[in-house]
């Protein structure tokens, strides 16, 4: 019985690590808002940029529920930053695929948010702030006895090889409340005009348009997840040299996030021993390597890593690093 017991705790051992290695790599783009961003300046009382909120809100979504591996939104940023992307090109999927193969992700997520406040499908509230300097709704502006809030996003998976779009699904959320407005009860917008609004704050989600936008979220993840068995897998080749060894074994690689080198990676350390040529033409053939030992990474930027060797044998400047 102890026998049976151990080996089906081993089989149940393997099935969580092999679905853990199949998990796809993606990241997540911020979501274009241009077709509400009027009605969100209407709703703030001045622009806030939805569009950075939602894919916030839908990384911490997807993180919480496994699916996928997601990359951290300060690395995208930074390649973001240095491929000179506009707010244009948020939906763009040749500009979003670029973005994925520098990063070295399976799929970069972009999306778009088509619908953001009231029920009527009007993306405006009509004359005066919200919140700020009257914490009231002016004059035309939304006050009904019932209020309900409504957020439409839509989602698509990118091959970052191709920018052929593998997957779509979108998130629908409404949420009403009698007595109340779109940012708070009796109309008020709890300090939410003005400046920076964090999407991810429990003052925001404890608005209706918070619970609309939490709702859409969470369909569109869920929507995106069921597509996860069917995406392809991006093999990155990494390929670098030890740049630098510290006494305490501490070891600078010349790759980085740019080759897709990420936390956690464990990378070979190869010394050459000799080149085989050709006799014929002189050209090298083969290159014979004894291995070092191992890398495991523990701090990654753009173009280079940090990491402790693991190995009987000192690492040199010029050794080879590869994950092959």
């Amino acid at each position: 019985m102890m026998h049976k017991i151990t080996v089906g705790l081993l089989l149940a051992t393997l099935a969580v690590s092999g679905q853990a290695q199949q998990k796809k790599r993606v990241a997540v783009m911020n979501f274009d808002y241009a077709t509400v961003q009027s009605g969100v300046a209407a709703i703030f009382g001045t622009d806030q940029d939805i569009g950075k909120g939602i894919a916030d809100m839908l990384v911490d979504k997807l993180v919480s529920d496994g699916v996928y591996s997601v990359i951290e939104r300060k690395e995208l940023d930074k390649i973001i930053a240095e491929q000179n992307f506009s707010n244009s090109d948020r939906a763009d999927p040749a500009s979003a695929a670029k973005i994925g193969k520098v990063l070295g992700v399976d799929a970069i997520i972009i999306g778009s948010i088509t619908q953001f406040g009231r029920d009527d499908k009007s993306t405006s509230v009509g004359g005066g702030a919200l919140g700020g300097v009257s914490s009231r709704f002016g004059i035309g502006g939304l006050r009904k006895s019932k209020a309900n809030a409504v957020v439409q996003i839509t989602g698509r998976m990118i091959d970052t090889s191709t920018a052929e779009i593998l997957a779509s699904a979108q998130g629908h959320g409404v949420s009403s409340r009698s007595g109340t407005g779109l940012l708070g009860a009796g109309g008020s917008s709890a300090g939410l005009g003005g400046g920076a609004v964090d999407m991810r704050s429990s003052n925001f989600g404890a608005t209706i348009l918070g619970e609309a936008t939490n709702k859409a979220v969470t369909e569109l993840a869920a929507g995106l997840e069921a597509k996860a068995a069917s995406m392809p897998t991006v093999v990155v080749n990494i390929s670098g040299l030890v740049a630098d060894v510290s006494p305490d074994g501490t070891i600078v690689v010349n790759v980085g996030s740019k080759a897709g080198v990420k936390v956690g990676d464990q990378l070979a350390v190869k010394r050459m021993v000799r080149e085989v040529r050709d006799p014929a033409t002189g050209k090298v053939i083969r290159r014979i390597e004894n291995p070092v030992g191992t890398i495991k990474i523990t701090e990654v930027e753009a173009d280079s890593s940090v990491g402790k060797l693991s190995g009987s044998v000192p690492a040199k400047v010029g050794d080879a690093v590869t994950n092959q």
